[in-house]
């Protein structure tokens, strides 16, 4: 499954995963964003892989926050962000 949202104001945000007994797996983040350091990538999808796939935006973007150390830098990306393209990616986002 695959998901993207421009965040506004930042960058491109792009998730890739698989559904395992209705929970996240294989999950890959990527786009045209930075992470200082560079390690804060796989705590990210470490966070969300193993979440349920019902959870909403709120409950990916605290299990996204709560994984990453105090000193991580985002730049043009948030965990807010990463939930909206988790949920894109499982075609159950809002309806605009």
């Amino acid at each position: 499954m695959h998901g993207e949202y421009k965040m506004p104001g930042g960058k491109l945000v792009v998730i890739d995963l698989e559904l395992r007994d209705g929970c996240l797996a294989d999950v890959q983040l990527s786009g045209d964003f930075f992470l200082e350091p560079d390690a804060a990538l796989g705590a990210i999808n470490g966070a969300l892989t193993g979440q349920p796939e019902h959870a909403d935006e709120a409950a990916l973007a605290a299990a996204v926050r709560e994984a990453l150390a105090a000193d991580v830098m985002m730049y043009g990306i948030s965990p807010e962000a990463i939930a909206v393209a988790v949920r894109r990616a499982l075609h159950k986002e809002p309806a605009a």
